[in-house]
């Protein structure tokens, strides 16, 4: 178990940076960086705190800390997939507003150009 632990350990200081230089490289922006971080971080509390890992794998009742861990890193992936899935719909809802909006403008905009071509020939 101690090699699970130390994995997920060097996996979660991998993982932060790589979000720190994906910052740093202007590839992510600092407000989903954060979800990612906090990730990496409770990860590695996780793997270094036995203690916790005992009590998961009880209360899910699971044999195994180590099995307990994966649960615990599957479920806290799946926390950050969901959340960035909302800023994904909010990000399209907005999109289709933006689009809508632009049409209307071009619209408005082709129709004062044939007014004013109208005006200007009669």
């Amino acid at each position: 178990m101690d090699h699970l632990l130390d994995f997920v350990a060097i996996f979660s200081i991998a993982l932060a940076i790589m979000v720190l230089v994906s910052v740093r490289r202007a590839h992510i922006r600092v407000e989903y960086s954060v979800s990612w971080l906090t990730a990496a971080l409770v990860l590695l509390i996780a793997s270094r705190n036995g203690r916790f890992l005992h009590f998961l794998s009880s209360l899910v009742g699971l044999n195994s800390p180590a099995a307990a861990l994966l649960v615990f890193t599957l479920g806290l992936f799946l926390v950050v997939f969901y959340r960035f899935s909302i800023r994904i719909s909010d990000l399209k809802d907005a999109n289709i507003a933006l689009t809508q909006r632009l049409a209307i403008l071009e619209f408005q905009l082709r129709s004062r150009n044939e007014d004013q071509q109208n005006q200007s020939h009669g």
